[in-house]
């Protein structure tokens, strides 16, 4: 690749402007050196000025200082953008150069943004904990794939997006709906680039993927009973244990149980107490009576948290290490998280036992119903318990009593 073709000069005249020429990959921008020279004294072949004259060393000087400062434009474009035309090194090169947005410089701009507002209470801490995993796994993708440290907005196409799908599901492998949820920061990415006109093409026109219904486990009746007879030497698993049966019982999420104060202990019109508070992953709020275990564990720990808050609950990670290990000293042989408690809360503890979804949805402080539907599991239990309902209520009615086939 030649980046500087050629400095042609017109003969028509005595004195001739010199013109710089660069070519890069097909691509041809030209300007004017602003330099003239007469034809007597230029060289076509080496595209100099020939002889030893002081025109000719003058004219020499200023052309090999455009020389080295084209050379170094384009060095410094294709390491920040690794995308380089001719008229960017002109632009740039005459001072006109338009700044190339690159798409792990917006991302980490985005992650101190949030950062922020994690600090301040308004978003999540999990929520930028994956941010931060997919600009991690970003950047090993451009590397790998591009041998670059960056990449243009501008040079993102249809088939980045797919190359980091198959790079998820390959290299990293990611399940369908861990593609999807890392899919969604990405999505951010390229909205935020065209709502400042960043870019003008949507690289994710021609991709689709949607989240697939998986079987999310959660705890029976024998099971939490299993993990409340439980003894434990140490006093922080016990501990852990016992943030995870409230959880069972409340369907708070780790980061709202975390997050509970004394205030949000409240004693309603029907003289019960209450938790009145409010999801910090959607600010939907969240009422839940409190049940009698919960209430016994907010007794036992009185005292023990820090500021105003209502349980000494320990790290996620240290939490969600603990639990696996107590799972395990159960004998339970399910895939375990901390957010299967919710699961829990929503099949074995309500809809087994006749809550409404309705209802439930709004404990779970759920911004949509559908949403409450992917943890509406009717257990076996259940179903026995309504058929059972169902038969009793069909004998009782006189065109099925009675009946001979």
């Amino acid at each position: 690749m030649s980046i500087i073709q050629s400095i042609t000069s017109l003969f028509s005249f005595l004195l001739l402007p010199c013109r710089v020429r660069i070519t890069i990959d097909g691509t041809i921008a030209q300007f004017s050196c602003k330099c003239d020279i007469h034809p007597d004294l230029w060289d076509i072949k080496s595209n100099r000025a020939s002889g030893k004259s002081a025109v000719a060393l003058e004219t020499n000087r200023f052309l090999d200082k455009i020389r080295v400062g084209i050379n170094a434009k384009y060095k410094e474009i294709a390491e920040r953008d690794n995308y380089v035309t001719a008229e960017k090194v002109k632009n740039a090169f005459l001072g006109l150069e338009m700044r190339y947005e690159t798409l792990l410089k917006v991302y980490a701009r985005h992650n101190e943004d949030f950062a922020k507002q994690v600090g301040a209470g308004l978003r999540c801490p999990s929520t930028y904990h994956k941010y931060c995993t997919v600009y991690k796994h970003l950047e090993e993708f451009i590397k790998t794939r591009y041998r670059v440290s960056d990449i243009a907005l501008k040079e993102l196409t249809p088939a980045f997006i797919t190359d980091f799908d198959i790079f998820l599901r390959t290299e990293k492998q990611c399940c369908n709906n861990t593609v999807w949820i890392y899919m969604m920061p990405l999505r951010r990415m390229i909205t935020i680039a065209q709502n400042h006109g960043w870019i003008a093409r949507d690289p994710f026109v021609d991709y689709s993927i949607s989240a697939e219904s998986t079987d999310r486990d959660y705890l029976t009746k024998d099971e939490i009973r299993r993990l409340l007879d439980l003894k434990f030497r140490r006093k922080s698993m016990e501990l852990v244990r016992d943030l995870y049966v409230f959880c069972c019982f409340t369907g708070l999420s780790f980061t709202d149980m975390k997050n509970l104060a004394k205030d949000n202990l409240q004693t309603s019109f029907d003289g019960k107490l209450w938790i009145i508070t409010k999801r910090q992953k959607t600010g939907v709020e969240s009422n839940i009576m409190l049940l009698d275990i919960p209430k016994q564990i907010i007794e036992k720990y009185d005292g023990m948290a820090n500021d105003n808050l209502l349980l000494p609950v320990p790290t996620y990670i240290t939490a969600c290490k603990n639990i696996k290990k107590i799972i395990g000293l159960c004998g339970i042989e399910k895939e375990i998280t901390w957010h299967t408690s919710r699961h829990t809360m929503a099949t074995e503890i309500c809809l087994t036992n006749g809550v409404p979804i309705e209802t439930l949805s709004k404990m779970l402080g759920h911004t949509n119903i559908r949403t409450t539907q992917i943890y509406a599991k009717i257990t076996h239990e259940k179903e026995s318990r309504d058929m059972a309902a169902l038969s009793d209520k069909l004998s009782k009615i006189e065109q099925f009593n009675g009946v001979t086939i």
